[in-house]
Parts: C-alpha cells; sequence; structure tokens
C-alpha cells in the first residue's frame, strides 16, 4: 500500500494537467507548442533518466532513492504551483519529472523483494498497477473540480498530502534493498537515450508549431534518432550496459512492453486533445470538462477489476486482444463526432477508449513483469516505465502534431495568431467579436484535427490486435516467474 500511494500521487499528474491545459493557455498566454512541453516536459524528463536512475537505486539502496524522490516530488509541485511564467512552469515540470521518473521505476522494484512468493507478487502488483490506472484516470476529474474552485496551481498542490503520505508509509513499512551484484553506470547509454528522446520530441512538438518545412525540425527529428541508433548499438557492445537486451529475448517481457507502449502512446494522445474538445467545441468548463470524462474513469475503473480474473479464465492473448479492439471501436466511433453532437455520444465511446485502454494497461504489465527475477527488477521495472513512458511523452508531441497540421490547414484564411495557437484561443476571440461564424469555423476546424488524430489512433489499435494474435500465445511463454509459479502449484498437488 505504501508503494501504491507513492504511484498514486505519480499517476495522477500525468492526466491531471491536460484538464488545466485551456485555462494555462489563456493565464500564462501559452501557445499550442508551449501547452506541448507543459504536457511532455514530466513525461520527457521520466523517459530521459529514468534507466540511469533504476541502475542506481539496484546499486545504492531502492528505498534510500525512494524517500528522497518524494521528497523532491512535493517541493517540486510547490514550485509548479507558484510558477509566474510558462518557462518556469516547464522547469518545475522537469523537477517534477526527476522525482517522478524515481518513483516510479523503484516502486515496482520492490516487488520481487517485498514479495517473493508468486501468488503474493501477483496480488500486490495487481495493487500497485490498479494505483496507476485509478491515477492515470482521476487525473481529468480531480483537476477538473480543483480548477472550478481554486486557482490554476491547485493541481499541483494536491500531489505534496500525498508524497508526504508516502514518505511517512515508506520510512516505516518498506525494507532498504539493493542488488547483490551493482554495475557501474553506463554514461554513454545515458546520454544517447536522453539525447535521443529530447530531439524526437522536440522535433515534433516544434513542426506542429513551425510546420514540417521548418529546418530545425528535421535537424532534430534526424539527430534524435541518429542518437537513438547509436544508443542501441551501443547497448549491444558496451560491458556494462544501461539496458540488458537479453531481457527481449524472453517473449513475455519483448510483447508486454511494446503492447505498454503502444497502449500509452494512444491514451495520452487522447487526453491531451478531448478536453479541448469539451471546452473549445462544447463549451464546458475545467469541472464539467472532467465530468465528462467519468465515463472514460469507469471504463478504466471496471476493467482494473476485471482484468485479471479475465487473464485467467480466458488468457492473456484474448485479453490484449479484446482491450485493444474495444479501444479501436471506441476511438473509430469518436473520430465520427461532430459539433453538434451531444454529451452521450461522446461518454458512449470514451467509456470504451477507457475499458479498452484498462484491459490493456494491466494485462500488458503484468505480461512483462512476469519476467522478471530479484536481480533485475530495478533496471527491468525502470526499461519498461521508461519505454512506456516515452509513449506518453511522443503520444501528446507526435499526435498532436496530427491535430495541429490538420487545424491549421482547415483554417484557411484565420490561419493567424492568436486563432492558429488553439481552438481555446479561436474561440476566445470569435466570442469578442460576436462572429458566430468565425466561432463555427475554428470548431469545425478543430473537430477536423481531432477526428484524424481518433482515426490514427484507432489503426494504432488495430495493428496491436493483429500483433497480438500473431506474436503472443493464449499462455505466457515460460519465465523466471512462470516457472516459480509452476513450481509452486506441482508441490501442493504433491502434497
Amino acid at each position: 500500500m505504501a508503494l501504491a500511494l507513492a504511484v498514486l500521487a505519480t499517476a495522477l499528474d500525468m492526466t491531471v494537467l491536460n484538464i488545466a491545459l485551456p485555462t494555462l493557455a489563456a493565464d500564462l498566454h501559452a501557445g499550442t507548442s508551449v501547452l506541448q512541453w507543459f504536457a511532455s516536459a514530466y513525461t520527457l524528463t521520466v523517459a530521459a533518466v529514468m534507466l540511469p536512475i533504476g541502475a542506481l537505486g539496484d546499486r545504492h539502496g531502492r528505498r534510500k532513492l525512494l524517500l528522497a524522490a518524494l521528497v523532491v516530488f512535493a517541493g517540486a509541485s510547490v514550485w509548479c504551483a507558484y510558477s509566474g511564467s510558462s518557462a518556469e512552469l516547464i522547469a518545475a515540470r522537469v523537477a517534477l519529472g526527476l522525482g517522478g521518473a524515481t518513483i516510479m521505476p523503484l516502486s515496482m522494484a520492490q516487488m520481487p523483494v517485498l514479495f517473493p512468493d508468486a501468488r503474493e507478487r501477483d496480488r500486490a502488483m495487481a495493487v500497485w498497477i490498479g494505483a496507476l490506472a485509478l491515477g492515470s484516470a482521476l487525473g481529468p476529474l480531480v483537476g477538473g473540480w480543483l480548477l472550478s474552485n481554486f486557482w490554476w496551481g491547485a493541481v499541483f498542490i494536491i500531489n505534496v498530502p500525498l508524497a508526504l503520505v508516502g514518505i511517512v508509509a515508506v520510512i516505516t513499512l518498506v525494507p532498504e534493498s539493493r542488488s547483490s551484484t551493482p554495475l557501474p553506470l553506463d554514461l554513454p547509454g545515458t546520454v544517447l537515450s536522453s539525447l535521443g528522446l529530447v530531439g524526437v520530441t522536440y522535433g515534433f512538438i516544434r513542426a506542429g508549431a513551425q510546420g514540417w518545412g521548418d529546418p530545425v525540425v528535421a535537424a532534430s527529428l534526424v539527430a534524435g534518432f541518429v542518437a537513438l541508433v547509436l544508443f542501441v548499438i551501443w547497448q549491444r557492445r558496451a560491458r556494462h550496459a544501461l539496458i540488458d537486451l537479453n531481457l527481449f529475448s524472453d517473449a513475455g517481457f519483448r510483447w508486454g512492453t511494446i503492447y505498454s507502449v503502444l497502449n500509452a502512446f494512444a491514451m495520452f494522445g487522447l487526453v491531451f486533445t478531448v478536453p479541448m474538445y469539451f471546452q473549445g467545441v462544447l463549451g464546458t468548463d475545467a469541472f464539467g470538462s472532467g465530468l465528462r470524462l467519468l465515463p472514460m474513469i469507469a471504463g478504466m475503473l471496471v476493467a482494473n477489476g476485471s482484468a485479471d480474473p479475465l487473464r485467467e479464465k480466458l488468457g492473456t492473448r484474448t485479453v490484449l486482444f479484446a482491450g485493444f479492439a474495444i479501444t479501436a471501436v471506441g476511438m473509430t466511433l469518436g473520430a465520427f463526432t461532430t459539433t453538434t453532437d451531444g454529451f452521450w455520444y461522446s461518454a458512449m465511446w470514451t467509456a470504451l477508449q477507457g475499458a479498452g485502454l484498462g484491459l490493456v494497461m494491466i494485462t500488458s504489465t503484468s505480461l512483462a513483469l512476469g519476467s522478471l527475477d530479484k536481480e533485475r527488477s530495478g533496471v527491468g521495472s525502470a526499461l519498461i516505465t521508461m519505454l512506456r513512458n516515452a509513449g506518453m511523452t511522443l503520444g501528446p508531441a507526435v499526435l498532436g502534431t496530427v491535430a495541429m497540421t490538420r487545424y491549421h490547414e482547415r483554417l484557411g484564411a484565420l490561419d493567424t495568431a492568436p486563432v492558429r495557437d488553439s481552438v481555446i484561443a479561436g474561440a476566445s476571440v470569435a466570442d469578442r467579436l460576436h462572429d458566430t461564424a468565425m466561432l463555427a469555423h475554428v470548431r469545425s476546424a478543430f473537430m477536423s484535427g481531432m477526428s484524424l488524430l481518433l482515426a490514427v489512433c484507432a489503426g494504432i489499435c488495430v495493428l496491436s490486435a493483429g500483433l497480438v494474435v500473431m506474436r503472443t500465445r493464449r499462455t505466457v511463454a515460460a519465465s523466471p516467474a512462470a516457472d516459480e509459479r509452476e513450481r509452486e502449484l506441482q508441490a501442493r498437488r504433491a502434497r
């Protein structure tokens, strides 16, 4: 429970900001590219430093670093809340990401240590994953309520009591642990992975603001992809590599991680855009936007409670396929949304998306984690979480660029500042001018971009479902954890 509280705070922060983006756009005079940085600064920092943090935890003690991370997380949350400019908020989000980058993998890495029994470990992981899913789902609702009753900084202040409770719980309940064979830090690998993720993410974000013809976009993307390729090459040759590539030889770890990344990519592209639809097109306030995400939250909570029983009864492959298929149906229905559709239509497709995304989140994580033993728990858990957070980072960057490129195209003659910055800005200008035709044009342009984004997400889910059918067995391939469970089962039968 102590570890679940810690991860709940970080998961909440990943999505709570999305509901506040329209408010931040107005209060801090931030355009779409800056808004993308508000969302991406946190997850990009997490992805950039998570692997070396996992290795440091294995070497110097996971509990010690976990406590330090919770302190940093609480302090950075206060900094975010009282930031006075866009640049300061982005810097504070980076500091917040440093805390989150430590909390996520090290709390996961404690599971094999605290729960050596496979059955107990599975139950503990269900609680941990449930906290992750619950925090991600409740973020928009909590954020909406806070924005309606307080100022936008309250969406960050909410982290402080959660972090403090987590600190007390870790001090009193979690023992220290470290690897018996710690390895030196792979500095070249750390630098290459960080540069690669920063380059790719910045390239996509800048493309959304400046267009694909901008030379900085091309240079950033090329540099980022080259750095990532060099990182993989270095990992194959390094004596003490940052990533244990042998982990990917296990089918459960390999495909569980891939499905988790694809799911996170689609999910966070979605949660970046849908609140803008509720506020910019339907005209709701922040809390009303959060309420309209309740069907998605409900879908995720239902998935959280049913994923493990379904997996035991139907098999991993069936549950993963169903999750991606349900999400694809929800995305497709969402792509046909118009400016005149009411709440019930959006409730239907967001509920489907929540259920599908939740099923995949829990099942893919369980599939990957079943391949980890105690010695590799720190780096292995960090690798899973780092890649998932890379998907969370690239989702808003890539899919946000897709949506905004279409938005700019459909604006036509209205594609000028501040209308081009966001649908919120465009609607505000139209309201100020009392120009109903302009308001309809802006909203229609945004809906075109959102529909394209959801269609792309649906395509990703269909592709993922096909991969599940072709590459994932109904019963997971043997792994250390699976072998341990099988031995326990045989021992019970012998008795």
